[in-house]
């Protein structure tokens, strides 16, 4: 293959069948890049670009699929590029084909929903975990599942509006909880080998977000800033736009739950 990067991206062998090989992205993630993985040298997940690792691992192996756990830019760039050069079938999530065509440039052949099964090593099955983004899954394997941006080994993932559905993103974790994987691949960051108990805190901390958020608007918050002020003990310099909507998606989940009155046109919000 030619006309990828230069840069390092440590591809590694994380398990049995599985390779991952962080490309770098010029998107605001964590880390800098986001990690493509090969599974059973057979499906290629989430290559967001094109780098001199990535080009080898796949000139390697023998890829016969292609797809993405969400069709964010920072997780679709090399799509067509791969899919091209590797003749390997371009899947994508039922109800999602023209965002993912326009996001990754390529319409794709196939489509997934909940338990299907790719069939790569015995079958990849598809778990759905929309939240961070509303086409979002994940693909359990033998070695670890293959999370996207559901999880991460350390900090938070952002759940931000318009797209983002705080009760979608915590039925996932509890999704993926319950079904005791024995390792999370995430979309950026390290390998996260407690998988259980990241899932517990990323569920805690989305929790406690959201206790700060109705305390504040019983305390007299009025509209989203005010919110924001009150429900945030850090500086968010550089990160008021992801504080303001992941603000607004957790009053978007507690208005439906009937716990504040959240009027999104007009930003205004008031106890119930």
């Amino acid at each position: 293959m030619s006309g990828s990067s230069n840069a390092s991206s440590e591809l590694s062998n994380v398990a049995r069948g599985i390779i991952r090989v962080p490309v770098p992205v010029t998107e605001r993630v964590p880390t800098g890049a986001t990690n493509a993985y090969l599974l059973a040298d057979e499906l290629l997940i989430d290559p967001a670009g094109r780098t001199d690792d990535l080009d080898a691992a796949v000139d390697a192996a023998g890829i016969e699929h292609v797809a993405v756990t969400h069709a964010h830019p920072d997780h679709v760039g090399a799509v067509d590029a791969y899919a091209a050069e590797t003749d390997a079938t371009v899947w994508c999530r039922r109800g999602f084909e023209s965002r993912f065509a326009a996001a990754a440039g390529i319409e794709p052949d196939r489509i997934f929903s909940e338990g299907t099964e790719i069939p790569v090593d015995g079958g990849i099955r598809v778990i759905d975990t929309q939240g961070h983004a509303p086409d979002h899954v994940a693909f359990e394997a033998e070695g670890g599942t293959v999370c996207g941006d559901v999880a991460v080994a350390a900090g938070s993932v952002a759940v931000a509006a318009p797209e983002g559905d705080l009760r979608g993103y915590l039925i996932g974790l509890r999704r993926l909880h319950a079904r005791t994987p024995s390792r999370l691949l995430p979309g950026h960051g390290p390998i996260i080998d407690d998988p259980q108990a990241t899932c517990r805190r990323l569920i805690a901390h989305r929790l406690d977000r959201e206790r700060r958020v109705v305390a504040a608007v019983r305390e007299g918050a009025a509209d989203i800033d005010a919110v924001v002020n009150a429900a945030y003990d850090k500086d968010l310099s550089g990160f008021e736009d992801l504080a303001r909507a992941t603000a607004v998606a957790h009053l978007e989940k507690l208005d439906v739950e009937g716990r504040v009155a959240f009027n999104p046109e007009t930003g205004a919000v008031t106890p119930t």
